[in-house]
């Protein structure tokens, strides 16, 4: 059976447990995680903590996991990402990328200036979609390069961690413990609640 790598795009501002745990459950059905963090994104660029902060903290959020490691890529476009994990792991790897509903919807209906665009895409690699807000179903001419993954993502969010953070409030418990110190060095994070 073909090698199969889960590449897990992602601004990661800040990562989070559920980032952690979305790609430990991935590897019930990969061989592999890359948690990919794009040098540029698509639709808006870098605020707050910039890209070699992140990087850091997400190889520090991933430490010590088996099979899980961290990657930049050029652009943050699937089909780009792809292409560039396809240059190293050739043509017998199986690429699946990994996210929540919400960005499968996104990208599955996106106007890609053709119809079967995304189909085409499609060819390259396949989906592993998250629950994220509600299940997802993805359309029937889809499903044999989209899955789900019976995992949800609704407990903890990046954005509820900086919320926190600006809050003054207890935050520490939703990332991972090895990229907390980088975490509260790079947001002002203070000590968040600790006692």
């Amino acid at each position: 059976m073909a090698h199969s790598l889960g590449i897990f795009p992602g601004t990661f501002n800040p990562p989070t447990l559920a980032h952690v745990e979305l790609a430990r459950a991935a590897l019930t059905m990969v061989d592999e995680v890359a948690f990919v963090l794009p040098r540029e994104f698509p639709h808006k660029g870098y605020e707050g903590v910039g890209f070699s902060g992140r990087l850091r903290m997400v190889e520090a959020a991933i430490a010590g996991q088996p099979r899980v490691f961290a990657r930049a890529a050029d652009s943050g476009l699937f089909i780009d990402i792809a292409r560039e994990f396809r240059k190293t792991y050739g043509p017998d790897t199986r690429l699946v990328m990994l996210c929540g509903r919400d960005a499968a919807e996104r990208i599955v209906n996106w106007d890609y200036g053709r119809p079967e665009a995304f189909h085409r895409m499609l060819d390259e690699f396949e989906m592993l979609v998250a629950s994220r807000g509600g299940g997802y179903a993805p359309p029937p001419e889809m499903r044999h390069r989209i899955h789900t993954l019976d995992f949800a993502l609704d407990e903890v969010s990046a954005t509820g961690v900086r919320d926190r953070i600006a809050r003054g409030e207890s935050w520490e418990h939703l990332v991972p413990k090895g990229a907390a110190a980088l975490v509260r060095q790079l947001y002002g994070g203070g000590r968040g609640g600790e006692n």
